[in-house]
This record gives C-alpha cells, sequence and structure tokens, in this order.
C-alpha cells in the first residue's frame, strides 16, 4: 500500500425484503463499519444489514 492510498477493507452489506444484497459503504475499521450498519438497523425497516471484511482479492472473503 503506498502512502497515499486508504484501506476501506470493512463493508456494510443490506439485504432487502426480496433477498437482494447490497453494498451500503466502505470503512476503515470493524468499529465504524459496526456503528453504521447498527443506526441503519435501528430505523426498524425490514432489510438486514451486516458487516464483512473484504479480502485481498476485492470479495467479501479473508485472505
Amino acid at each position: 500500500m503506498s502512502e497515499g492510498t486508504v484501506s476501506l477493507p470493512w463493508i456494510v452489506i443490506r439485504q432487502d425484503d426480496n433477498g437482494n444484497r447490497y453494498r451500503v459503504g466502505r470503512y476503515a475499521t470493524r468499529a465504524e463499519a459496526q456503528k453504521i450498519a447498527d443506526s441503519l438497523d435501528d430505523r426498524g425497516h425490514e432489510q438486514l444489514y451486516w458487516v464483512e471484511r473484504i479480502g485481498q482479492n476485492g470479495d467479501g472473503t479473508q485472505n
């Protein structure tokens, strides 16, 4: 990683009523991502929100 590159390995995922999944945002720390997921979840909608770490190849798995 170069000096000017920011690492955002944590993502918040949203799943709607129909099972469709969307990436809500990327975050530097798990705590930051979890705070966003919790605040969205507290709104009382039927969507599910959770946090995943992005692997080095850009998917939701850890390497």
